[in-house]
């Protein structure tokens, strides 16, 4: 067997490794082997590699010790609340190297490709992974709270369209031009303008669409990279067609829990106008409410209880407070369950995440439609810092902006308690009547000291 017939051999082994821990990540049992098989895939592939190409051993070693130390780093200290922002950060890496392959290649040949459809693919790379780059750094600003994360210029929709034209333009270009360096940096430079003008204007509502997107921009883009290099990179194809195909289904499966298209998302804006009902018309003498002791006494003859998570429970980093709570509550024989509903906090899986960390058997936490038909016969919904997941006027309300919206149906319980600071809205920028309804309780604290207080009242 040749040297190439190992490589080859090796890139399959690769992506028949990718393959298996993709599907390991879909169950909650069989997700911890799903990724060690994707880092063993990863492993197989840089080993052919470095068998299939003449290459520096010494850079390679720096890049391995200077990446793996950066990464090492950041993973260490990020909280799970900042989450998203690494995620977005890894999309931007991922694309920013996708772009550089083909740039580096240009620097150093003159030439985009010895074909067209090899130019094609240098384009594509560039295009797909600078405005990956730039986008997921102002997805990561806005998640961050950082200033820069919201530039606008005028006419922005239509500054994105000219530079999206000229684009297609310039990656033509490169397909049909023998001598086409210059449109390829053209190119990257328009793909990293457009990059960020794309997603400054979207709402931090959208950030798990938005997220999910880059995450697959980031996917398409190192497979097209994968066609740039000679000989072409099947692992890298086949591991950028991966992440690109479930990139796109997840981003479909964001807009469709949120009852919004694609095109909705990156060009209309998410939420209320203001001429809306108002909450003082929503609240007005209408809250009642509650406190640990009285919470307590609730869940002390509660035969169910189901926890509905948001991003409050992220900011307040309330999860092991739950756990404890329920750690509490299931030893008095209640059952406890969690509602996820599929936008809930920055990203797509957040609240799972969160909880899993706080060990939280995944077995109790429910996906919107299992969860949805056992709120009548719940006696108590806690409601942790969630807003628009659970605002009935997505349901009933035709005239209200995330009207058709799916929604977790905690006012169907018996009693719903609603742990927030403040009355304040969610990302809708609307008043949640659920706070004002008759079998509603306001339990105004951080979600973290308020179950800390719940479980100690309980116990005694």
């Amino acid at each position: 067997m040749s040297k190439l017939d190992l490589v080859q051999l090796g890139y399959l082994a690769s992506g028949i490794l990718f393959i298996l821990g993709l599907k390991g990540l879909t169950r909650p049992r069989t997700a911890v082997r799903g990724n060690q098989l994707g880092a063993c895939g990863m492993l197989v592939a840089i080993i052919a590699v470095l068998f299939d190409s003449d290459v520096h051993l010494g850079l390679i070693l720096a890049g391995v010790i200077v990446g793996g130390g950066i990464g090492t780093f950041m993973a260490v200290r990020v909280q799970m609340t900042e989450m998203p922002q690494l995620v977005a950060l890894f999309n931007g890496f991922g694309g920013g190297a996708s772009a550089l392959i083909p740039a580096a290649i240009i620097a150093a040949t003159g030439s985009a490709g010895a074909d067209g459809a090899q130019s094609l693919a240098s384009g594509l790379s560039a295009f797909i992974g600078g405005v990956t780059l730039t986008g997921s750094s102002i997805a990561f600003a806005k998640l961050q709270g950082l200033k820069w994360g919201d530039i606008r210029v005028p006419k922005q929709v239509a500054l994105n369209g000219v530079l999206t034209a000229v684009a297609v333009l310039l990656l033509t270009v490169c397909t049909v031009s023998a001598d086409s360096t210059i449109a390829f940096w053209g190119l990257l430079a328009i793909s990293l303008v457009l990059g960020a003008t794309f997603v400054s204007p979207i709402g931090g509502a959208d950030m798990p669409v938005v997220i999910a997107l880059l995450n697959s921009l980031s996917g398409l883009a190192a497979a097209a990279t994968g066609f740039v290099l000679v000989p072409q990179n099947n692992a890298l194809i086949i591991a950028g067609s991966l992440v690109g195909a479930s990139g796109l289904i997840l981003t479909g499966i964001m807009c469709k829990a949120m009852n919004r298209s694609l095109f909705d998302v990156l060009f209309k804006q998410f939420g209320g106008t203001g001429d809306g009902v108002k909450a003082d018309d929503v609240y007005a003498g209408k809250i009642k409410s509650t406190s640990a002791e009285e919470l307590a006494m609730l869940l002390e003859s509660a035969g169910r209880v189901i926890f509905v998570p948001g991003y409050g429970m992220a900011v307040s980093q309330a999860q092991h407070a739950v756990r404890e709570l329920t750690n509490v509550m299931e030893k008095n024989g209640t059952e406890v369950l969690f509602g996820i509903h599929p936008v809930a906090g920055r990203m797509p899986g957040h609240m799972n995440v969160l909880l899993a960390e706080a060990d939280i058997d995944y077995a109790k936490l429910m996906d919107l439609d299992t969860v949805n038909p056992l709120f009548k016969q719940t006696d108590v919904a806690i409601v942790i810092g969630a807003n628009d997941v659970v605002n009935p006027l997505a349901r009933d309300d035709k005239s209200s902006p995330i009207y058709g919206m799916p929604i977790l149906d905690a006012d169907q319980a018996r009693t719903v308690v609603i742990v927030k600071r403040s009355l304040s809205p969610g990302f809708a920028g609307i008043p949640n009547p659920l706070f004002a309804l008759d079998n509603a309780l306001m339990f105004f604290d951080d979600a973290k000291k308020a179950m800390a207080d719940t479980a100690a009242a309980l116990k005694e």
